[in-house]
């Protein structure tokens, strides 16, 4: 039988990892965008939540800065029987934070319960025959046809990352996980961790780094700080101060308001968060009129203005904010121009209003939700109540805290049964990298995401794509989507927008395109 190999560890030079200064007196203090709440790295959505995954737990492939998967638990990748197999298999001296060995069946377990929980991962296991670990080191995927997307779907750093577990808690659902732990660099103190306040990581010296430069959450993980502090500061005056005071080292989300304060300041550093950005979008219910008829959507499409909603997100400053977008996320392999007249060309309101009336408009309520408590997605809210109503529609817009708002999305009764029409949202943009990860675009019906776009033509497409080892067809079929999309319109697209995070001078990265510890030092 051929065997070909498709990733193996590469030849590089020996890379210097970062050096501790002696024993570092003090840890490094960090303020994430929000509170840690839920520790179970496939228990939410929330962003927090994966950063925190990334630092305790690693995956078997890793995404470098020009978002190709690499290996990185793994020693080699290799594929068999026409690409219907894939044995991989772990690098040597891979241990848990409990020190016991990293072992195939823990990763098959793992692997497992991410993909209950996972839209890339239920893709994945739809196509395989059997997973299983034939010894300590080896991971063995059989599948029912080839998938040659499988890098990049163990290599995914959005929300409900792959991360590898003990098999023991691999086997617990989600959010009932009564221990932490991990594979990665960094041990969780349990112990330490009080909710609304701080959570602990310290270096867990039994981490195997690659030798490797750092990339993203590629290469070689070497840590050169001996604990990280997350501290929570829901007051951004707080954090100001405490950055300003050397009380605290590193600030994920600044806010936009404080950004010239801070950086005047010689000693302190202004970067991206993250240099995906957020997408912005409004979920569409398409299982309810007005916007079950896609001519009505289309008409609303035409005239929707991104730079208005991104200026109520992130102000005038247009480094912060991006009004041209299409579906795919800008300066990523996949975003293309195709139809981009529609968004970025003239609007009309009043043939936007003729087009709504002549698809058959009889004055339905249309219910606008906004969340009181997340100043980006109520300032969008209000921007595109407005636009409705220029539209001449109905609109109702019903304020509600983030909790209650992500209950009521999920209804799928009438408008008058307390159903709705249109929620505001956003996701790093790495969530719309290509059309694996990007859930927005699915149309498959009451199965597909909040909204419930029916489009044959969308989920075909994206079965095509998933189907595709060629670059190239790759690239058609993404631009084939993102015009699929102007017609069917599963979410209106509301722009992109840049949170900018604060970083004390004597803190330098080596990894600047998200929040990660690993390649980070700290000068007294």
């Amino acid at each position: 039988m051929l065997r070909r190999s498709v990733l193996q560890g590469a030849a590089v030079a020996p890379f210097a990892a970062p050096q501790l200064a002696s024993a570092q007196a003090r840890p490094l203090r960090y303020v994430p965008q929000s509170d840690l709440a839920v520790l179970d790295p496939l228990g939410t959505l929330n962003l927090v939540t994966r950063t925190h995954a990334l630092m305790v737990w690693d995956t078997l492939f890793g995404l470098d800065a020009n978002f190709r998967p690499q290996l990185q638990m793994l020693e080699s990748a290799t594929q068999e029987n026409d690409g219907k197999v894939w044995r991989l298999k772990l690098r040597e001296g891979l241990r848990f934070h409990d020190n016991e060995p990293v072992r195939g069946r823990d990763a098959v377990a793992s692997l497992r319960r991410w993909a209950q929980m996972d839209a890339y991962g239920r893709t994945l296991m739809a196509l395989t025959d059997e997973l299983t670990a034939p010894d300590d080191r080896t991971i063995l995927f059989k599948l029912k046809t080839p998938f040659p997307h499988l890098p990049a779907a163990l290599a995914k750093i959005t929300v409900l990352a792959p991360v590898i577990m003990p098999e023991r808690m691999a086997n617990t659902p989600a959010n009932r996980l009564t221990e932490y732990v991990g594979s990665g660099p960094f041990r969780f103190r349990t112990d330490d961790f009080v909710v609304g306040s701080k959570a602990i990581y310290e270096k867990f010296a039994g981490y195997v780094p690659r030798n490797e430069a750092p990339s993203l959450t590629a290469g070689g993980k070497h840590v050169a700080v001996d604990r990280v502090e997350w501290l929570s500061m829901p007051d951004g005056g707080a954090a100001s101060a405490g950055l300003i005071n050397r009380e605290i080292d590193w600030w994920e989300a600044a806010l936009p308001d404080l950004l010239p304060l801070l950086a005047r300041r010689r000693d302190i550093t202004i970067g991206n968060a993250d240099v995906s950005g957020t997408m912005g979008c409004f979920y569409i219910n398409h299982l309810h009129a007005p916007f079950n008829n896609p001519a009505v959507r289309r008409a609303v499409l035409g005239v929707i203005d991104q730079a208005a909603l991104m200026t109520s997100v992130a102000g005038t400053d247009q480094s912060l904010w991006n009004g041209r977008v299409g579906v795919f996320c800008p300066n990523t392999p996949f975003a293309t121009q195709a139809g981009m007249e529609v968004l970025t060309g003239p609007r009309n309101i009043e043939a936007a209003k003729a087009a709504i009336r002549a698809a058959g408009y009889n004055g339905e309520k249309v219910v606008v939700l906004q969340p009181a408590d997340l100043a980006s997605l109520s300032a969008m809210a209000e921007v595109m109540a407005q636009l409705l109503r220029d539209l001449g529609m109905n609109v109702d817009i019903q304020t509600a805290d983030w909790a209650t708002v992500l209950q009521r999305r999920t209804k799928r009764d009438p408008i008058e049964q307390g159903g709705w029409t249109l929620c505001p949202n956003s996701a790093p943009g790495l969530q719309t990298l290509d059309p694996a990860v990007h859930f927005w675009i699915r149309g498959n019906g009451l199965q597909a995401a909040v909204g419930w776009c029916d489009s044959p033509t969308l989920e075909g497409l994206r079965d095509q794509w998933l189907a595709s080892a060629d670059a190239d067809q790759q690239k058609r079929l993404a631009t084939e989507i993102q015009t699929q999309c102007w017609k069917d319109v599963p979410y209106f697209p509301a722009g992109q927008f840049f949170q900018k995070s604060a970083w004390r001078s004597n803190v330098a990265r080596s990894v600047n395109e998200m929040a990660v510890f690993w390649g980070v030092t700290k000068r007294d």
